[in-house]
């Protein structure tokens, strides 16, 4: 007896953080980065995926498909054309998560005008604020997917003179009481994140 096919196949990538630049180190120092193969590793999973069969049903992109350095480097908008390239390959809805790094290269005015917004093509419901990349959607019967906007609240891609940004950095510097808002020391067990901590706790670099 044939096992029954899956009801929903997809494809999962996250933090692939492609910059044009040689090899590097995360923020703390201790794992390497391969900033340039990424991209290759990313067509080599575009490729896997489109030869499936039964082919996959989506794809999601969980974050940080850029690395932050190409804000400083000027390369932001050509990071971003590279990976929106190979990702434009598939014949099926890729669904993208904004993680940190996006919101380094980009404001979220921007990453809404962008090929990272899936929102407006596949999610249905969704905060009024159109800017928040939250959403939930049917990819197959009785499955719902809902994407969380996980940096809602958070100083990174806001103007510093909005409400939002002014509200996240009350947060911020009550939970955290760092100069250094970006340093966790004394934060464990404030935030929901990974290791007690969350991007309401820290500025979030990594």
């Amino acid at each position: 007896m044939q096992p029954a096919p899956p009801r929903l196949a997809c494809g999962l990538v996250a933090d692939v953080q492609f910059a044009d630049a040689e090899d590097g180190h995360d923020f703390g120092g201790c794992r390497r980065r391969y900033y340039r193969h990424s991209l290759r590793l990313l067509r080599e999973a575009v490729r896997e995926w489109a030869a499936e069969s039964p082919p996959v049903d989506a794809v999601l992109q969980l974050g940080d498909c850029i690395d932050g350095q190409n804000a400083r480097r000027g390369e932001a908008e050509s990071a971003l054309r590279q990976v929106l390239e190979v990702l434009g390959q598939l014949s099926v809805p890729v669904h993208h998560a904004w993680g940190n790094h996006e919101l380094y290269n980009f404001s979220r005015a921007r990453l809404a005008r962008s090929g990272l917004y899936s929102r407006a093509a596949r999610g249905a419901g969704g905060p009024a604020d159109r800017e928040c990349h939250a959403y939930h959607c049917s990819p197959a019967p009785r499955l719902r997917l809902v994407v969380l906007d996980c940096y809602d609240t958070s100083t990174l891609g806001r103007d510093p003179g909005s409400r939002r940004y002014q509200e996240a950095l009350r947060l911020l510097r009550e939970k955290n009481r760092n100069d250094d808002l970006n340093s966790p020391e004394g934060t464990s067990g404030l935030g929901s994140g990974a290791g007690g901590r969350s991007s309401a706790v820290r500025s979030s670099r990594c």
